[in-house]
């Protein structure tokens, strides 16, 4: 499987394109796949929250999935690969949340990032608590796998 990761900047790539290939092998996505990452502020992510969730307040990440049905989805003929979408992270919520937690950066980021990915597959923890037991079921095995425990 190849994974695309479009991003702005390259802080933490290396880990970002680990864990969005974690979450799809984990998720058994059967096609090359493509996730645009971007970063933002505090302020920027404040505001993309209000604007697209009607939440006034700076969140982690936010998720802006391209399909509805990934799984389904027909890929972008010039890439060969499905594009999922979008995730939108804040990396000073992540440093904050990082230390608030007991854990690694790194775990964070990848957490986020995982978070994100399970969010454009079409998971959805805001639908009920059986549906977040099992979402976050998912991203802990992903985790796991990739060594970053808390």
């Amino acid at each position: 499987m190849k994974v695309i990761v479009t991003m702005e900047e390259a802080a933490h790539e290396e880990l970002i394109q680990k864990a969005v290939e974690a979450a799809l092998v984990y998720e058994e996505f059967p096609r090359d796949a493509e996730v645009e990452v971007l970063f933002a502020s505090l302020e920027e992510i404040r505001e993309i929250n209000r604007e697209q969730r009607g939440i006034d307040r700076p969140t982690d990440v936010l998720s802006f999935p391209m399909e509805e049905e990934p799984f389904e989805a027909e890929p972008d003929p010039a890439t060969g690969a499905v594009f999922l979408g979008s995730m939108v992270l804040c990396p000073d919520k992540a440093k904050a949340q990082a230390e608030e937690y007991g854990h690694s950066l790194e775990r964070e980021i990848a957490f986020l990032t995982v978070h994100s990915i399970l969010h454009l597959l079409g998971y959805d923890h805001e639908l009920g608590e059986e549906e977040e037991k099992e979402m976050f079921r998912r991203q802990e095995d992903v985790l796991k796998g990739m060594g970053l425990t808390r």
